[in-house]
């Protein structure tokens, strides 16, 4: 009887549904396909640029409901967002962003593969859920310099997008690097140095950043994300003109005063290969950086 309710349980019977879960090998093949390539996806490489644009489109493809590209010109010269939306009757927007380009000439495996192979995840698993609201998966494009704090960024375009349409925005979720992880004392840096009494001084957890203020969505996407108990989470708070607070996509939403947090390993503050050639597959931890992703996905279906 046992065995039997076990196996009914596991079929979603008696008003469970299935737990979608995130996949370390459909992970480690995506991260393959982004970093291991014969060019390197930064500015100047446009066509590595575009390939892995258009991987990213027939990906989403599969799952999304609807799945375009976001062309915009930069001084003669055409770059993309890959936009899959989900549920897009819905007027209430949630948008989960990474960027996809990179700095230099570097794989880039955890700045930004991991937040883009993120949103490849997230697709699979939203697909054919019901969702109260319509969701943007929105993979950017000009993120990293020269064109940093500029707007030609990715996320300017699209942020600027939903302003310019008065699109009502619940949220943004920014995943920026989430797979570099080291149990090590000492392998975690901030940026007051006061703050490893608080926040520990190994690299072990992903945090979940916001600026003072943030808004109803972001205190409840906390909330829920921590719930989980998938990874060690931390929470940090402060002034947006704290270093290393605004360092990715979601300051453009901040911008247009949309509510928006990062997800994020902590970038240079741990990791030191950032923006460096060491910046590989071989350094990340895939099984941490899918609970990440669990921890998304369960937060976002609870809180909506």
């Amino acid at each position: 009887m046992r065995q039997l309710f076990l196996l009914l349980f596991s079929f979603g019977f008696y008003g469970f549904s299935i737990a979608q879960k995130a996949d370390s090998s459909i992970i480690r093949k995506h991260m393959i396909a982004i970093t291991k390539t014969d060019e390197y996806r930064n500015f100047r490489n446009l066509e590595q640029l575009n390939q892995i644009a258009d991987y990213l489109k027939e990906e989403f493809s599969k799952h999304a409901d609807t799945t375009y590209f976001q062309s915009y010109t930069v001084s003669g010269v055409e770059y993309k967002n890959v936009v899959a939306v989900f549920n897009p009757k819905s007027k209430k927007h949630l948008i989960i962003g990474a960027h996809y380009d990179v700095c230099k000439d570097q794989e880039g495996a955890d700045d930004n593969a991991s937040g883009t192979v993120g949103l490849l995840e997230l697709a699979r698993m939203l697909k054919d859920r019901d969702l109260n609201h319509r969701v943007e998966l929105v993979a950017y494009t000009l993120e990293e310099p020269p064109f940093f704090r500029t707007e030609h960024m990715g996320s300017f375009i699209h942020a600027k997008s939903l302003s310019d349409k008065n699109a009502e925005v619940v949220g943004m979720i920014c995943l920026e690097m989430i797979g570099y992880f080291k149990d090590e004392k000492k392998s975690q840096d901030y940026p007051i140095g006061i703050l490893s009494w608080f926040y520990g001084s190994k690299g072990d957890y992903i945090t979940l950043v916001k600026k003072f203020g943030a808004g109803k969505f972001v205190r409840q996407f906390n909330r829920a994300f921590k719930k989980t108990t998938k990874i060690e989470t931390k929470k940090f708070s402060g002034p947006p003109s704290l270093p290393g607070i605004d360092f990715s996509d979601h300051l453009n939403y901040w911008k247009f005063d949309y509510p928006a947090l990062m997800i994020t390993d902590t970038a240079f503050y741990r990791n030191k290969n950032y923006h460096e050639k060491g910046d590989t597959l071989e350094t990340l931890d895939l099984s941490k950086m899918a609970a990440v992703i669990d921890a998304v996905y369960d937060s976002i279906l609870e809180i909506f």
